[in-house]
């Protein structure tokens, strides 16, 4: 049977789902392969967040073209289905599936023979409207833990952001759906869940019906037996409640740890960008956590350079970020649309302005990081292990996040141990010698 090999860009939303379909091709007998490895198929999963989404997927068709010039390529994802024609468009290119069609590529595609030379690209997309139906996916075999999603899609109005137009409205699978997959993800030995979606704190529509919560949710998985341990990837301060805080601080396998969407610490940038919440509820969030977790690990996406954050905007963002008890910052630097609402604000900053903001930013993280990682020294932590190895250096995680070298060994590959905090190295990671005998959690 013919190969089929997937690039994936963007967000774990977008390995979860690759990683998905990648099971419907050997379900049918396809052989997944790596990507150099001379597949028959290429499938460029794509993301539509940053303004290098064109430049990105045309480098990648080339690649490919080198590796098989007779490869078929289809294209998939959120730029698919904002920009199809323009996808279609590029040499090497076969097909192109928007957002309600990509889960039925092996299905709509029955030969994946090249086209001739000349003859047009074929394009699958129909509006995003149609895209209502929600796919269970997840990853696997790609890293020590698995990207489970939990929900798609986004009812929220962003002045900045494309992805309602790239993925839809907001809808989820069931409780029922999710444990099932969670408890399918143990039998093969994943110890790390990571739930992952669009807005997952939207949880539990399906029909434009609110039928479960997220803190059903985490209360539904928290009794998952073989799984060790579950991260909630990204949520946003006005839907991460007081509950749901209250249940991690005391769960027996969700992380501390959260990733929460600031993006502005000014509140007039906030207004401009649409957001639905004031810096004021975000510092009562991380308040809340660390009241309850004083070494939970807390990260926060921000965006700089976005229109009308004057100068005097920016600073009080970084301010406010300085002061706030955060562990490390997400920058992306703010770049223009199309059919967003952004556009139409004033003053524009200038891209070399963006730049510095994005530079000053990155030091703060930097500096946040190293002070959270200082707090941590002496104590212990739970390490799962993954097969990354850096210098003879194997690495993993603590459930506060923290990043942990040690000598190699073979045996600690997908283990989790009881490890204490030695010292920070010069690559800014935690560094261990002494490592207890007994697995802890099995």
């Amino acid at each position: 049977m013919k190969k089929v090999a997937f690039y994936t860009l963007g967000c774990k939303l977008n390995y979860s789902e690759s990683s998905s379909i990648g099971r419907m091709f050997e379900d049918k007998g396809y052989t997944k392969v790596e990507f150099n490895e001379n597949p028959d198929i290429f499938i460029i999963n794509t993301c539509s967040v940053t303004e290098n989404a064109d430049k990105k997927c045309r480098k990648i068709v080339r690649e490919a073209q080198k590796i098989n010039a007779d490869g078929y390529v289809a294209v998939i994802g959120c730029y698919a289905q904002l920009k199809p024609k323009e996808i279609s468009e590029i040499p090497g290119v076969d097909a192109v599936l928007g957002a309600a069609e990509k889960f039925r590529l092996v299905e709509l595609i029955d030969t994946f023979e090249k086209a001739p030379s000349g003859q047009p690209a074929q394009v699958i997309a129909s509006t995003i409207d149609n895209a209502v139906e929600y796919h269970t996916s997840y990853s696997l075999n790609d890293r020590t833990r698995t990207f489970l999603k939990v929900q798609d899609g986004c009812d929220y109005p962003c002045a900045y952001c494309t992805i309602p137009l790239a993925r839809g409205k907001s809808r989820s699978d069931s409780i029922e759906n999710i444990v099932k997959a969670a408890r399918d993800i143990a039998a093969r030995d994943v110890k790390e869940i990571v739930l992952t979606g669009v807005n997952i704190g939207d949880f539990g529509l399906r029909n434009g019906v609110r039928e479960e919560t997220f803190l059903d949710l985490v209360k539904a998985l928290d009794e998952v037996d073989g799984i060790e341990r579950f991260r909630i990837s990204s949520i946003e301060p006005n839907l991460l409640t007081d509950e749901v805080i209250e249940f991690v601080a005391q769960s027996k396998r969700f992380a501390p740890h959260f990733h929460i969407p600031l993006q502005s610490g000014s509140n007039k940038v906030l207004g401009l960008m649409k957001r639905r919440y004031k810096r004021e509820l975000y510092e009562e969030r991380v308040a809340k956590i660390k009241s309850l977790m004083p070494d939970c690990c807390i990260g926060v996406d921000v965006i700089v350079g976005h229109a009308g954050e004057t100068k005097e905007l920016f600073e009080e963002t970084y301010r406010f970020l300085n002061e706030l008890d955060v562990s490390y910052l997400h920058v992306f630097t703010y770049s223009e649309r199309e059919n967003t609402t952004a556009l139409a604000i004033r003053p524009i900053v200038p891209k070399a302005e963006r730049a510095e903001r994005s530079k000053m930013l990155h030091i703060l993280s930097d500096k946040k990081k190293r002070f959270f990682y200082e707090s941590q020294m002496g104590k212990e932590g739970k390490v799962l292990f993954e097969d990354e190895v850096q210098n003879g250096q194997m690495l993993g995680f603590t459930g506060n996040y923290v990043r942990v070298a040690v000598k190699y060994d073979p045996l600690l590959i997908n283990e989790t141990k009881e490890v204490r905090y030695d010292h920070i190295n010069a690559e800014g990671l935690m560094e261990v010698t002494e490592i207890q005998e007994e697995v802890l959690i099995h």
